[in-house]
This record gives C-alpha cells, sequence and structure tokens, in this order.
C-alpha cells in the first residue's frame, strides 16, 4: 500500500521534471543557435534598410499643401493631423499622403509606402524609354 502511494506521487513529479529539462534544452538549443543565425542576418537587415531612396529620388516625388491631400490628412509616420498649409508628400501610385519631413525621413530608409507597403521602384525615377512608333 505505501509503494502504490509513494509511486503514485513520485512518478508523476518525475514525468514533470522530465518534460521542464527536456524544454529547458529546447530553450537553449533554441537561443543558442537561433541567435547566431539572427546575428548572422543582421548586417542583411541593416543593408536592407539603408537601400532607401536617394534625395534626388525624393524630390521627384510629388510635395502639396495638405488642404490637397486625397487619402486624408493623418500621418502614419508620427500619427500626428497634417494641417492644411504644412506641405506632404504624396506617394505615387497609392496617393496616401504624409508630412514631408515625415515622409522623406521613411522613404530615405525604406523604398515603401508606410501604410500599403507599396513599392517605390526605379521605374518611377527613370524617364521613360522613347517610342519608336
Amino acid at each position: 500500500m505505501l509503494l502504490s502511494v509513494f509511486l503514485a506521487l513520485f512518478l508523476p513529479c518525475a514525468g514533470m521534471s522530465a518534460v521542464f529539462l527536456v524544454y529547458i534544452c529546447l530553450l537553449w538549443y533554441a537561443a543558442t543557435y537561433q541567435g547566431g543565425a539572427s546575428a548572422a542576418a543582421a548586417p542583411v537587415e541593416k543593408g536592407a534598410q539603408e537601400i532607401g531612396l536617394s534625395a534626388a529620388q525624393l524630390e521627384r516625388l510629388p510635395a502639396v499643401a495638405g488642404r490637397d491631400l486625397i487619402m486624408g490628412r493623418d500621418c502614419a509616420v508620427c500619427l500626428e493631423d497634417i494641417e492644411s498649409e504644412q506641405p506632404a508628400r504624396v506617394v505615387p501610385g497609392c496617393n496616401h499622403g504624409f508630412h514631408l519631413q515625415c515622409a522623406d525621413t521613411w522613404l530615405s530608409k525604406h523604398p515603401v509606402c508606410p501604410i500599403c507597403r507599396t513599392k517605390l521602384g526605379s521605374e518611377l525615377f527613370d524617364p521613360p524609354e522613347a517610342n519608336p512608333c
């Protein structure tokens, strides 16, 4: 009787301890080997952030007054309202508008719209080829 009570109490505790040790080992393994992979991928991400638009490309994007915005007057970068007199930058293709400085700061690091992630490709900045016809 005493042996069955001991086994009834000991075996679940031993089983839970084994599961806990396996869990800790898996966490250690994931932290060790995933940490090394993310450290190796960090320069790629940093490099990807540096592929934003140049100052010359930013100047080619449309700039309007806040009252002329089509898609609303909320700047998704700084989360402030765009006043009627403030200069705003419009992203071609999606027509989302932002404060001029906010858009230029964002687009110099990320060549996509902050709202819909429309990519601003080089075709927007390269002059169209002459039509031979």
